[in-house]
């Protein structure tokens, strides 16, 4: 609200050039969020049908898990009578067209791409399966010739397992919102258009064009970045260029859409609209970000495509080599079958997701929301950990730091300034006035009786208290109507980021009372602990550089950039990252979410805004930077249990496929397809038993 003086930089000139005089249509906002990643999205949409699948294909599998036996070998339960072969076929086609359609559609996009992994050695393993099983389907039924052996208990089971893992990994983490969107929601849908007449008129935001003047009033948001033409007050940019304080604004000065207006009115002309607003252009560089980071490879994605590629080579090789030894066919293809479906262990398909769902739920209990599985397994490579300052390492509401009186012989102590400034204060929801009614009740001082008080507009507060005449003002003012002030107060508090309110009475100067920022309890702990791993802290805020460095001294951050814009502190963590550091970004505000997504590990602020959490990778609920160190910890034991899971679930494989393929069968050694089903299961209890026995500090 436009009230108290901010020590701060003038945005202006930058805002300026953020502020592009292009007309675009407001259509044009949505640009970005509907090509901002299309495989995402598509890939959001299959996951949401996930769980359908499942449940679909779990009632498809179970008759074909009673009917038929496990590669060959009879179970105790297993129920047959006339027709039931029929009954295993039409029911394994509808499972395998069904449940098995995402891992056929995945594999053909990871192939297009020529980067197999998970999806394709999940495709290989259950078309083999199919296919194989179709075959020997028709050489049982139709040719009587019961040595060919089917495998269609593997394909239920691993088309539901594969399924229930994914199922798994979706649940276990959170995707909710679009940053995109929640951007866009920042604007306002309509706006108060200026006539050349005077009057106002209420408009769509849509056909709002640049050169158009518009009416901004008290409280409201600002529709679009424009320059100020009319009025006086101090805008809340916080939320977009993570000033931490409210900016003075006055006539030629420039104004940010998204960002709200104080208690003053303003009337503004339209600088951008569309593409070419301050808004849209972080939401193109959130979009850039996005899709640049979806490259990035899992660790179970890598381990797949080795996999795959051994898997069909060996299967092959076996193939060959068989049907040069034997001259027969349906030997050389029953071991390259089994080759090919051994590789594809339904604990592979657990391994990762078990361990996600794990680790989710242990953070969550602690107050990290883990959204992005990537971000695990990167924790262990962080070289540099930057940070947003306020609400990131400061806590983003203002205390009161200093009481001045100069009229103390006239019974002006600091407890009467407190009193006189927290009456008319009461009323207010301004940040500065929550820190003065916290001083006011935290030193039980008792109130006066404040009447007519109202705003002034750009300025502060005014009203009567005991008969007395009794504002609130900020600096302009008493330089406007020529008060003496002492300028090296005003100097030394302005440095240590305060923000500087001046209680008058009667039109004399009785006093002030200053408010900064407070840096949270656990910062420097985290701070000096990340040092000691060898890992850089970086401050990187849009607040000014006295108060940036200030902060900074006291927690012992070295490397500080201050005054930036969202591209900068993108810039400054691509620079980073193109030296080969690994880079973890912290932030809470909408000018941070470009960085969130640039970083290779983005971390929000539980108490930041939608955007920031849409648009981060780990959320800390509980907004302790010290969780920090807590998610870094979490991560080193998850990425350790992911990689023991990875060994269980495929790294048998090592053993298995050669046996699968016979390179022992001169010596009477030959892994039987039975004895193969047997390792996949005990290899997927033991998955599930260690993802289990995770800990958060062990």
């Amino acid at each position: 609200m436009t009230r108290h003086d901010k020590t701060t930089h003038n945005h202006s000139d930058h805002q300026d050039d953020a502020s592009m005089a292009h007309s675009k249509d407001m259509d044009h906002m949505n640009h970005h969020m509907d090509h901002a990643d299309d495989h995402m999205m598509d890939h959001s949409m299959h996951m949401g049908n996930l769980k359908q699948k499942f449940f679909v294909s779990l009632i498809l599998a179970i008759p074909i898990i009673l009917f038929s036996p496990m590669m060959g070998l009879d179970l105790p339960f297993q129920i047959t009578f006339p027709g039931s072969d029929w009954v295993v076929f039409v029911l394994a086609t509808a499972l395998f067209f069904y449940g098995g359609m995402p891992f056929l559609k995945g594999a053909k996009m990871e192939l297009s791409m020529k980067n197999p992994a998970m999806m394709t050695l999940i495709s290989l393993g259950i078309s083999v399966a199919y296919l194989y099983s179709l075959y020997a389907f028709i050489m049982n039924t139709f040719f009587h010739d019961t040595h060919v052996m089917d495998f269609f208990w593997e394909l239920a089971t691993l088309i539901v397992i594969m399924l229930l893992g994914h199922w798994i990994e979706m649940n276990a983490i959170s995707n909710a919102g679009n940053a995109l969107e929640k951007m866009a929601a920042l604007l306002p849908k309509t706006a108060k258009l200026v006539g050349d007449d005077g009057s106002t008129s209420e408009v769509q935001l849509s056909d709002v064009t640049v050169g158009q003047k518009l009416l901004v009033q008290a409280g409201e948001k600002i529709p679009t970045d424009g320059k100020i033409v009319e009025g006086k007050s101090s805008v809340n940019e916080a939320m977009v260029t993570g000033e931490s304080k409210e900016v003075e604004k006055t006539v030629n000065d420039a104004v940010i859409g998204g960002s709200v207006n104080g208690n003053g009115t303003l009337t503004i002309t339209v600088t951008g609209t569309g593409e070419s607003g301050y808004l849209s252009q972080v939401m193109a560089l959130v979009s850039k970000a996005q899709q640049d980071k979806s490259s990035v490879e899992t660790l179970s994605d890598k381990v797949a495509k080795w996999l795959f590629y051994v898997a069909l080579v060996v299967g092959i090789l076996a193939f060959v080599i068989w049907l040069s030894l034997t001259g027969d066919i349906g030997i050389a293809l029953e071991r390259m079958v089994t080759v090919l479906i051994i590789a594809c262990p339904h604990a592979l398909g657990l391994a990762i997701p078990l361990v996600t769902a794990k680790s989710t739920s242990l953070g969550a209990k602690n107050g990290l929301l883990i959204k992005n599985r990537q971000a695990i397994e990167v924790a262990r490579q962080v070289d540099v950990v930057m940070m947003d300052k306020t609400g990131t390492l400061t806590e983003g509401n203002f205390a009161v730091n200093e009481i001045i009186s100069y009229s103390n012989e006239n019974g002006y102590n600091k407890q009467k300034i407190l009193a006189y400034i927290a009456a008319l204060e009461q009323n207010s929801s301004h940040p500065l006035a929550r820190g003065i009614m916290t001083k006011a009740t935290e030193e039980k001082v008792d109130l006066p009786v404040a009447t007519q008080v109202e705003n002034i507009p750009g300025t502060g507060l005014d009203g009567t208290i005991d008969g007395h005449d009794v504002k609130i003002v900020n600096v302009s003012y008493l330089k406007d109507h020529t008060i003496d002030y002492n300028a090296t107060d005003f100097t030394h508090l302005s440095e240590k980021g305060n923000s500087i309110s001046y209680l008058l009475v009667d039109q004399q100067l009785i006093g002030l009372i200053a408010q900064g920022d407070q840096i949270k309890s656990g910062a420097k702990r985290m701070i000096t602990a990340l040092k000691a791993q060898g890992i850089k802290p970086v401050m990187l805020t849009g607040d000014n550089e006295a108060v940036a460095n200030l902060v900074a001294s006291e927690l012992g951050i070295d490397d500080v950039h201050a005054s930036l814009k969202p591209e900068d502190k993108e810039t400054i963590i691509k620079h980073y990252k193109s030296e080969g550091k690994t880079v973890m970004m912290v932030g809470d505000g909408v000018n941070d979410a470009p960085s969130l997504v640039r970083a290779d590990i983005g971390v929000a602020i539980g108490a930041g805004t939608d955007v920031a959490n849409d648009s981060a990778d780990i959320i800390l609920v509980k907004s302790d930077p010290a969780d920090i160190l807590h998610f870094l910890t979490l991560a080193k034991n998850t990425q350790r249990k992911m990689i023991q899971n990875l060994w269980w679930g495929a790294g048998y494989n090592i053993i298995a496929i050669p046996l699968a393929a016979g390179i022992l069968a001169n010596w009477g050694i030959i892994l039987s397809p039975a004895v193969g089903a047997i390792l996949m299961s005990l290899s997927t209890v033991i998955v599930a038993l260690n993802a289990m026995l995770l800990k958060m500090n062990d």
